[in-house]
């Protein structure tokens, strides 16, 4: 013992001696401070949703700076207290602090404790790196020492909470306290306070979100540190850890606006410069609807769990060995400490399984998982992509005591809490929205999850499109003297060319179904005829016209461009069919209205400048054709809207992506699901079954307000025709068709007209 003391001692005067002779040293070289003393955070650019609300700010300084004076008592209380507890008293270094550190270290020989104050911890978030080098300790004593001296307490205290970090994106109490309990730091409890302070030392191993016992434990120690320190009372103490914690669903609502917010800057600092974007105190005023923006969200995510569930389990997301699971099952619960929302995901630990049922603990709260609500697992993946169905499914065929899952909670009656089985989607999905003839982007989703990938798939993700490049050529047909009861015979064709040196197309179905008017071979997502028909109108005039509604894309000058095998972005796609939305008006979609300077000075103004590109009547004819797929064909979902809408579906090759792209008179709409790495979504995940439902879902929110019926502009005629040839009804039996004036058939069909109405549920072929 003895020997460890003079040890402890020799230690001592090496630091100190070292401490004083680097603080010499390296007083020269230190960052200056003065910019820190007349610390006043930058006003970056504010970005506002189109009824002019904050949705988004960009600036150097991270988080919301607020006053001292406007924080309360026990939030400074607490902070000093487990941080920095001699903080008032000491210049910068806690000696004493450091001394113990280094007899705890010693006596336990390991270098766990630490002797940096608040006023060292301000310097180093401020100026330093974090890199953990002597070098770097000195300069943050000897700056720490140069802050107290240029500083008061009360300012130091003030820095440091407004710029420390608290986890989950949150820099400084203000951020913290929206982020945890979403809430100003104003309205924060003692309870709330503490565990905020708490979680300084280590945010995410402390964070309520990610372990709520463990972050109850720091929690404590932060009040009982309060007590010793002489703040708080211990039946305040107690009051407090026993006090309700009502936390924030973690993102609810944060990240709505993330793809689109990113989209924005990278347009700012492309034409401004960073400098301007995050020091110019810009005011950027979007189109952005808020209201179809959380709408756009909530749909893709839902939309992506339900694909993702139909691929199949892929297991839990780990293993944890060593848990007393006795323990946690008969250990006090913690239910009555923190508010959780039915249909809300969390991560939960399996404690118990039997073949029917299990119970896991999630946020502090225990729940039961029933074997219905995990069905869908029933359905393994593989890690090389192949799927199997357990036949005999049992939950502990699945699940083991120990096993970390993501689960839902399905409902709470009591203290009775059930669960449904989740998994996090590897799927991946995009989604923008646009406004006919304004241009205007609505809403803008770029996957799942921005805070797992910023990569945003409405705008970068070039994919193949399908079937949904269909209409572009059937509208093409109609500006090259088609109309939409021309017949077109379905039986089977070979060109010359492709891997083998022919190439024959095919249906989905593998049937061909003979003469086929071109209404119905859209609605029905015909292959042969659509090859048949780039074949009639050639290919040189169909690309002529994809550019001229707005295809930047390159095109293979082949048949194969009939079936879409191109590759174009959701935002382009969605461009296009706005040009059919709009009346045949192509206008450049814009995420921005205007953008003032810190004075109020208008930067930049985009007006909406539409051009008309194709005519009113080929527009009016294709999205009547395209009503028609919604109606009787493969965009039979939307129906369930009961709005007059129009769409069209994408399926590629090997299930690789699904799409769903359509419109209302106010508002267009595309949907992409896929995969990143190009591999299949599954069997029989088609545009229509993967993609529409997540279209449906969205218009049925952004549609509250309802959609005028699509009107025939002038130069539009409508004749009754037979169904089967195209030509004039001999009587009111056949079916109404809309016309170009002057293109519509002079011959009578010579037999009566007879119209086969069929299920449209039964195609989700495309």
């Amino acid at each position: 013992m003895r020997i460890k003391f003079i040890l402890i001692f020799t230690v001592l005067a090496v630091l100190i001696g070292g401490m004083a002779g680097g603080y010499i040293a390296l007083a020269k070289g230190i960052p200056s401070i003065e910019e820190l003393k007349q610390y006043n955070p930058t006003a970056g650019t504010k970005i506002f949703a189109d009824d002019d609300v904050l949705i988004g700010e960009l600036k150097i300084e991270k988080g919301i700076f607020i006053p001292i004076d406007s924080m309360p008592q026990n939030m400074l209380n607490a902070i000093v207290a487990v941080e920095d507890s001699r903080f008032w008293k000491h210049k910068g270094i806690d000696y004493i602090a450091i001394a113990r550190a280094i007899i705890k270290d010693v006596i336990h020989v390991s270098l766990k404790e630490g002797g940096s104050t608040l006023t060292q911890q301000l310097a180093k978030v401020v100026f330093l790196s974090p890199e953990k080098t002597i070098k770097r300790k000195l300069m943050e004593a000897s700056l720490a020492i140069k802050i107290e001296k240029s500083l008061s307490k009360k300012e130091i205290l003030e820095l440091y909470l407004n710029r420390v970090y608290f986890g989950h994106g949150a820099y400084g109490v203000e951020m913290a306290a929206k982020v945890y309990f979403g809430k100003s730091v104003r309205q924060l409890n003692l309870a709330e306070a503490a565990l905020i302070a708490g979680l300084v030392k280590a945010p995410t191993s402390y964070s309520p979100y990610n372990d709520l016992a463990r972050a109850k434990e720091r929690q404590l120690t932060v009040l009982s540190r309060m007590e010793e320190e002489g703040y708080i009372k211990k039946s305040e103490k107690e009051g407090a850890y026993n006090q309700p914690l009502y936390l924030s669903s973690p993102r609810r609502g944060v990240e709505a606006n993330s793809y689109f917010i990113e989209n924005v800057r990278k347009y700012l600092e492309d034409k401004y410069g960073e400098e301007t974007v995050y020091k110019g105190g810009m005011k950027v005023y979007t189109t952005v609807n808020r209201g179809m923006q959380v709408a756009a969200v909530n749909a893709v995510q839902a939309g992506l769990k339900e694909v993702d569930k139909r691929r199949g389990w892929r297991g839990p997301i780990e293993h944890k060995q060593d848990t007393d699971f006795t323990k946690e099952l008969n250990g006090r619960e913690l239910s009555t400490t923190v508010s959780i929302n039915p249909g809300d995901v969390y991560t939960g630990l399996v404690l118990k399984v039997s073949g029917q049922e299990a119970v896991i603990k999630t946020r502090g709260v225990t729940g039961r998982l029933s074997l219905r609500d995990a069905q869908w697992a029933s359905k393994i993946l593989n890690r090389n992509g192949t799927a199997k169905t357990l036949q005999n499914f049992s939950l502990s065929s699945i699940l083991k005591p120990g096993d970390v899952v993501k689960v839902s909670i399905k409902s709470i009656q009591n203290k009775n809490i059930m669960l449904a089985l989740e998994q996090e989607p590897e799927v991946e999905g995009a989604l923008i929205a646009v406004e006919p003839y304004t241009g205007f982007i609505r809403a803008m989703v770029g996957g799942y999850d921005f805070a797992k990938s910023d990569f945003n798939r409405a705008v970068l993700a070039k994919r193949q499109p399908g079937s949904a490049f269909k209409p572009i050529i059937y509208a093409a047909a109609m500006d090259n003297g088609f109309t939409p009861a021309s017949v077109i015979n379905d039986e089977p064709v070979t060109y010359a060319g492709g891997a083998r040196g022919e190439w024959s197309p095919e249906n989905y179905d593998h049937k061909f179904y003979g003469p086929t008017r071109l209404r119905e071979a859209l609605t029905f997502s015909r292959n042969v005829v659509t090859v048949k028909l780039v074949e009639a109108i050639g290919i040189d005039n169909l690309i002529n016209f994809a550019r001229t509604v707005g295809f930047q894309s390159d095109m293979p000058r082949n048949f194969s461009i009939a079936l879409g095998s191109l590759n174009v972005t959701p935002f382009e796609l969605a461009s296009i069919y706005n040009v059919f939305a709009s009346n045949g008006m192509k206008v450049k979609p814009v995420s921005i209205k205007y953008i003032t300077d810190r004075k109020g000075k208008i930067l930049e103004s985009n007006e909406p400048e539409p051009e008309q590109a194709i005519s009113p009547q080929t527009a009016f004819l294709i999205t009547s054709m395209m009503e028609d797929v919604v109606r009787f064909g493969t965009g039979w979902r939307a129906k369930s809207l009961g709005l007059p809408v129009a769409g069209k579906t994408g399926t590629t090759n090997d299930y690789k992506d699904a799409w769903f792209v359509g419109y209302s008179s106010n508002l267009v709409a595309c949907v992409w699901v896929g995969l990143d790495n190009y591999k299949p979504l599954g069997a029989l995940e088609t545009g229509a079954r993967a993609a529409s439902p997540i279209w449906v879902s969205f218009m049925n929110n952004a549609l509250k307000g309802g959609a005028e019926p699509f009107t025939p502009p002038e130069g539009i005629v409508s004749h009754f025709v037979d169904p089967k040839t195209g030509l004039l009804s001999r009587d009111d039996s056949g079916i109404r068709e809309y016309f170009r004036e002057g293109t519509q058939p002079k011959q009578v069909s010579p037999s009566k007209s007879i119209w086969e109405v069929r299920d449209p549920s039964q195609f989700d072929f495309d």
